[in-house]
């Protein structure tokens, strides 16, 4: 594995924490929080689906978990280079700042979004 950054989709997290048919694809970018980054729109996506779908105190302990890795704030930077990025890839805003963040810390993207396949630095493993 490079030393570059990892950077886990919301998707990735939340495979991880249901522990999914991919779980152990995300396992080793997740487990290795020394060289982690995370997104903070990561983590209103990966709050908002488990409080949704579980409960708060479990949503709490995911972002605990989150926020091991180094938090990526969305500062104007970045949501400019998002926002280019959005119009060049046809990306929604959300995949915009991820991959936008991903790309501003020179880090790997760990995905299973099948619209990421393919591109540059990015580690892509299709939903099963």
């Amino acid at each position: 594995m490079s030393s570059a950054p990892n950077l886990v989709d919301s998707c990735g997290w939340l495979e991880y924490f249901a522990n999914g048919a991919n779980a152990d694809f995300f396992a080793p970018a997740i487990e290795d929080t020394d060289r982690l980054i995370v997104p903070a729109l990561c983590l209103f996506e990966v709050f908002k689906r488990v409080l949704q779908q579980r409960n708060e105190s479990d949503a709490l302990r995911a972002i605990g978990i989150m926020r091991q890795g180094q938090l990526v704030d969305l500062d104007a930077h970045l949501a400019l280079s998002a926002a280019r990025l959005s119009a060049d890839a046809k990306l929604a805003m959300a995949d915009s700042v991820i991959l936008a963040s991903a790309r501003q810390r020179q880090a790997t993207l760990w995905t299973q979004d099948a619209h990421f396949a393919g591109m540059a630095d990015v580690r892509y493993i299709a939903r099963r």
